[in-house]
């Protein structure tokens, strides 16, 4: 397997020094509104009736919040209907919330918390040889600069449309994850304090169809608490 991420990376170095690059080469979440809430179901490989429910648990204000569909590896392993995208970045994620696999579906729930304007923006490029490029930029509202450090999420996503893939509801697969942390000292200029980024390839999985993924960010301050969330839309 020939090893793209060095290129991918020189990429995503060309495309943040180009100015206006990932507006014209990406989809990103400028222009869409910011979700409310964070809404995760937990979906147990194993259990096929999960998937093809039609009406699975979902947000009582659905234009607010953002649905992620994690696939839980089960007892099955390789033989679960749902093993395909079953993905040990959903038990990464149960581990953190320190809740354990479901035997059928669990939701979590988190609320935007943050009063003040954090701003968050996620950015993809095209996919290239199953790797598409990936940046999250977050900046933090002057009154809570010094509630970090800063905890992000950046999930991608594939949109399933309701009647596809045997699934009578849309559902918002979870794919790929990637995590990390930011401290309160990068501070760049003067008109960019506190600005933090990062760009990164992120590995397309298998049977995953490019034309329906997208990004959805959250980040939160040391205490836990959701403090900024966004999504990309490809316009």
């Amino acid at each position: 397997m020939k090893n793209i991420a060095p290129a991918l990376t020189s990429l995503l170095l060309a495309l943040s020094s180009a100015p206006g690059a990932w507006a014209q080469a990406s989809c990103s979440s400028d222009g869409t509104p910011r979700p409310l809430v964070v809404f995760e179901r937990f979906i147990n490989a194993d259990c096929e009736a999960c998937w093809t429910d039609p009406a699975p648990p979902a947000p009582s204000a659905r234009g607010q919040a953002v649905v992620l569909d994690w696939i839980v590896p089960g007892a099955l392993g390789d033989d679960a209907p749902l093993s395909a995208a079953a993905t040990s970045d959903a038990l990464a994620r149960l581990d953190t919330l320190a809740r354990p696999v479901p035997a059928r579906t669990d939701v979590h729930i988190a609320a935007l918390e943050s009063t003040a304007p954090a701003e968050l923006r996620v950015a993809q490029g095209p996919p290239f040889n199953d790797y598409m490029g990936a940046a999250i930029t977050f900046t933090p509202a002057r009154a809570a600069r010094q509630h970090g450090p800063w905890r992000f999420h950046l999930a991608l996503v594939e949109s399933v449309p309701a009647g596809a893939d045997g699934s009578a509801a849309p559902r918002n697969v979870v794919r790929n994850m990637l995590l990390g942390a930011w401290d309160n000292g990068n501070k760049l200029s003067k008109t960019e304090q506190f600005k933090q980024q990062e760009m990164r390839p992120v590995r397309i999985p298998e049977g995953a169809k490019p034309e329906r993924l997208r990004l959805v960010g959250w980040v939160q301050d040391a205490q836990g608490r959701v403090v900024a969330t966004a999504q990309s839309r490809c316009q």
